[in-house]
């Protein structure tokens, strides 16, 4: 395989350490052309990991899809790793395919409308639903024999595999998925008032103030409603104890009825952790229209007020050093096995001060990080193939969890007691 990395942020970053690491002698991982809207950044991350002919560095815009595809062609790309911000994600994608190489990505674009209608039907909130874009092209991926593989990651990512193997293995019927992103983490000497995006700022601003998104089959399909909606109480496992939880915008709601439709599922959401903290300087950025990706005009100067914030918030790749606690993730599954309803939570631990021990680098991060690099390398192995664009749970999710437990990415499957709806 021959790889462009497009965006050698923290989890671009990430995804090359563990890569190189699952494969130190490049027996199917040949080269990786290591990009970045800063040719600085793009260098740092190719020489920290210390093969030059093997890890190359490369300036690009991924909002210029023609410069992506000369790369591509150039350097004889076969598979593209997207891990850019996600509004160059389609750009990346009609790259790819315009050079004839492989894709992949850890997220999706979507546009919410300026005045959102909310309630039943997701094309009334959104003028771009998220993964519309990429599943529209799926005949003509197909056509052509390429594969681009949508949302790769810990959520979206790992979850949609442990999805998948729940309707495989765990029930007869799945009737409901619903996915938990949690975890203690917490800076014991941290000022109270403290802000801190865990992850890339446009995404933060993206998918948690974006209209959020759930899918109930038996309500009428897609329910859109506003952002920090259904507030519940989660008690995570592995001592992360009690957390709160809202629903916010991601691609598994999506995803999941596409693929395990089939098997039973009427149901799935996506609920997120939030520090208070950050909720409030979400809403505050909201209100005063620093979400805006309008330019306005300060002293003469046009800026886009988004850029302004994603510049000024601190960094996911700078924080994480005096953090304690872990990241957990999982599903929450629920269905009838032999007749009888059963409930289950897969689910994947990522302790902070063993993710800073072993990789260097904060746990959201690394945890993010894996998620995309076993799939690649079952990509990169022809494990993982089809002509057209899917996203993880279409596979068998067999050979993803023994790369799991072979690597030391651990999961659990616990059995719940019965509850109500999640």
């Amino acid at each position: 395989m021959r790889m462009l990395l497009a965006g050698a942020g923290a989890v671009g970053d990430s995804i090359l350490r563990i890569l190189k690491v699952r494969d130190p002698k490049a027996e199917w991982l040949e080269f990786v052309l290591v990009c970045d809207y800063s040719a600085k950044r793009a260098a740092e991350v190719a020489k920290r990991l210390g093969e030059p002919e093997r890890f190359c560095p490369c300036r690009l815009d991924a909002m210029d899809t023609k410069a992506a595809e000369a790369l591509i062609r150039d350097y004889r790309i076969d598979f593209v790793m997207d891990a850019a911000p996600p509004f160059a994600s389609n750009r990346i994608f009609d790259a790819a395919y315009a050079a004839g190489a492989d894709y992949a990505s850890m997220g999706t674009w979507s546009v919410p409308m300026e005045s959102p209608a909310y309630g039943i039907g997701i094309e009334n909130s959104y003028t771009e639903p998220m993964t519309k874009y990429n599943f529209d092209r799926f005949e003509a991926w197909k056509e052509r024999g390429q594969m681009a593989v949508i949302c790769l990651g810990i959520d979206p990512g790992v979850v949609n595999v442990f999805a998948k193997y729940a309707a495989l293995h765990l029930f007869d019927v799945i009737r409901e998925v619903h996915v938990k992103d949690g975890g203690n983490l917490c800076e014991p000497e941290a000022d109270p008032d403290t802000v801190v995006f865990g992850f890339n700022v446009w995404t933060v601003l993206d998918e948690v103030m974006n209209p959020n998104v759930e899918y109930d089959e038996e309500r009428g399909g897609f329910l859109v409603e506003k952002a920090f909606a259904g507030q519940e109480k989660f008690m995570m496992p592995e001592g992360v104890g009690e957390n709160t939880l809202v629903k916010v915008e991601h691609e598994e709601v999506v995803t999941l009825p596409r693929y395990l439709g089939a098997y039973g599922l009427k149901r799935a959401t996506f609920k997120i952790s939030l520090d208070e903290n950050l909720i409030t300087a979400l809403k505050v950025i909201d209100k005063l229209g620093l979400r805006s990706l309008h330019p306005v005009e300060v002293n003469g100067v046009k800026v886009v007020p988004r850029d302004v914030v994603a510049a000024c918030a601190p960094q996911p790749k700078d924080i994480g050093d005096e953090m304690v606690g872990k990241m957990l993730v999982g599903v929450h599954c629920i269905g009838e096995k032999d007749g009888k309803r059963k409930e289950y939570f897969l689910y994947q631990p990522f302790d902070n001060q063993k993710s800073l021990r072993d990789w260097g680098m904060q746990a959201v991060v690394v945890q993010t990080g894996f998620g995309a690099a076993l799939a690649i390398e079952l990509i990169g192995k022809g494990i993982w193939r089809e002509a057209g664009v899917y996203s993880p749970e279409y596979f068998a999710p067999e050979p993803y969890l023994r790369l799991m437990e072979e690597s030391g990415f651990e999961y659990h499957i616990i059995e719940m007691p019965l509850s109500g709806r999640g």
